[in-house]
């Protein structure tokens, strides 16, 4: 029976070693390294974190709350980006969402709550008399959201939020970029506990090879 007891504590042992000590990130299966960095708009001195997100997608909003939770563990060094992913003609209208509220200041106040109308209330985001309707209801000049959705400038952010999506090789979200070279998801790493080890380690990587320049 001592036997039996050792085994079977060995084995529990071993079940619940990975959920306690997650594994270094590997190259090629935890995160890939593009051959062309992407563009970065944080300072030099700044280790930028760029969300490739879609306000459709369930999982980036099931993310949400995990990844502004990480956020508030960051030190100064690390700038968050959020990007709105344009992986076809569908996806553009929410980019456009995002690039609006931008616009008028108010996309971190309205991020999480756009989220929710979405996934939790039912809001149609295919339609834009409904995104419209819903800027209005939340307290955004809904004339002022409207102009600022259609306008050439956002237009041609969310263009150029095409083109961030094609140089980081996105095919799916969310998706996340650390300082324009390294891709990273949980469908890579598995589990959002190994998608934050391998932020933070590539944060790391990320200091260790400015540190050798």
């Amino acid at each position: 029976m001592s036997n039996r007891r050792t085994f079977l504590a060995a084995s529990l042992l071993a079940l619940t070693i990975p959920s306690v000590v997650l594994a270094t990130p590997v190259a090629g299966q935890d995160y890939v390294r593009l051959n062309t960095p992407m563009e970065t708009t944080s300072a030099n001195d700044k280790i930028e974190v760029a969300e490739f997100f879609w306000y459709r997608c369930p999982h980036c909003f099931e993310l949400e709350p995990a990844f502004n939770q990480w956020i508030k563990t960051q030190p100064k060094d690390v700038v968050i980006r959020r990007i709105p992913a344009v992986l076809g003609n569908g996806w553009a209208m929410q980019a456009k969402i995002w690039y609006a509220l931008k616009t008028l200041g108010v996309a971190d106040k309205y991020h999480d709550e756009l989220f929710s109308a979405i996934h939790l209330d039912g809001l149609d985001a295919t339609s834009e008399i409904s995104i419209f309707d819903w800027a209005g209801r939340v307290g955004i000049n809904r004339t002022a959201f409207a102009n600022a959705y259609n306008s050439f400038a956002v237009q041609t952010e969310v263009l150029h939020a095409a083109q961030l999506t094609r140089d980081a090789q996105i095919n799916g979200v969310p998706s996340f970029v650390v300082n324009g070279r390294y891709v990273t998801s949980v469908s890579m790493t598995g589990s959002e506990s190994a998608l934050f080890k391998t932020l933070n380690d590539l944060i790391v990587q990320v200091r260790k090879e400015r540190a050798h320049h």
